[in-house]
């Protein structure tokens, strides 16, 4: 498993930005945007390990990971 696997992806539809936006809760917020939702999550991914990387090469510790804590289904507890 990559690293990169702990931390949640989300692309949504942005109304205000009229594309879509991705970002990573707690590691990258708005890190990537476009009119294809899948290159924005492919944009997101890469985006993501590029992070990891530069947190490991300047000896940083990673923010806690976000995978794993349920985001799904307590975000459709408020839809």
């Amino acid at each position: 498993m990559k690293e990169s696997a702990s931390y949640v992806k989300i692309v949504e539809w942005s109304k205000e930005d009229k594309c879509f936006v991705g970002s990573a809760p707690g590691l990258v917020y708005g890190g990537c945007h476009g009119d294809d939702e899948q290159e924005v999550f492919a944009e997101l991914c890469r985006i993501v390990d590029e992070v990891i990387e530069l947190y490991h090469k300047e000896g940083k510790p990673l923010p806690p990971p976000t995978a794993g804590r349920d985001f799904a289904n307590q975000m459709q507890q408020l839809a």
